[in-house]
């Protein structure tokens, strides 16, 4: 028996010419639109990277000078509060042993601080009423007002770390969020490489949905 030869028409090989070279356009067009878009995404997360690295380092300075400034006003409340201890005691000392004059001396020296707590202190009739205080510097109304500024700024230098502390996090997102789109940058360029379809398919569908993610979690983190 004569064999059949199946011949293909040229409109059919035409076709499928035209089919295969619509499909390797589109494949193309996907790739160059994940390379893009990764692209972009890793400028965007490297921007917000040194944003959040420059405000991490002014944070941690601000922290650290907060705190040296705190230590020395709590530095300057001691001696403060020794100051007032001092004439306290050498006026109890004049005022009981009779010398009025040196004790109105001291009075003078008192620091305008202690002077209000001295005073109430001292109409409690302590020398006669055993409920009174032992010492003005006890009593409500004395206030240090260097010992107010150091936690001021304690807590503020507290305040800062933690801020700090929140933008290294930020940065080590968006950084992390830079390792997705390079994956997607090389899930894409390799894409081309491949002649069969479904390889393709799959490597872009893949670089596609690690680009959603790395997208979601850009939208997820602040931005400066």
């Amino acid at each position: 028996m004569p064999e059949h030869v199946h011949v293909h028409a040229p409109h059919e090989l035409s076709e499928q010419g035209e089919s295969t070279t619509s499909r390797e356009r589109w494949l193309e067009i996907a790739a160059a639109l994940l390379l893009s878009l990764a692209t972009l995404g890793i400028a965007w997360s490297g921007y917000q990277a040194a944003k959040w690295s420059g405000l991490q380092a002014r944070r941690y300075t601000q922290a650290s000078t907060a705190r040296s400034l705190a230590n020395r006003a709590s530095t300057l409340a001691v001696q403060d509060r020794t100051q007032d201890l001092l004439n306290f005691n050498r006026w109890l000392e004049m005022s009981t042993s009779g010398n009025s004059e040196l004790a109105d001396l001291y009075v003078r020296r008192f620091r305008d601080e202690f002077r209000p707590a001295f005073e109430r202190w001292l109409a409690e009739d302590p020398l006669h009423n055993p409920n009174s205080i032992a010492t003005p510097l006890r009593e409500k109304n004395y206030v240090l007002a260097n010992a107010v500024r150091a936690d001021k700024l304690e807590r503020l230098g507290d305040l800062r770390f933690e801020q700090g502390k929140a933008a290294t996090e930020h940065a080590d997102d968006y950084v992390f969020a830079t390792v997705f789109f390079a994956v997607v940058l090389f899930f894409a360029g390799i894409s081309l490489r491949f002649a069969w379809f479904p390889m393709r398919i799959l490597i872009l569908a893949l670089g596609a949905a690690l680009l959603v993610y790395g997208g979601v979690r850009l939208l997820m983190l602040p931005s400066l």
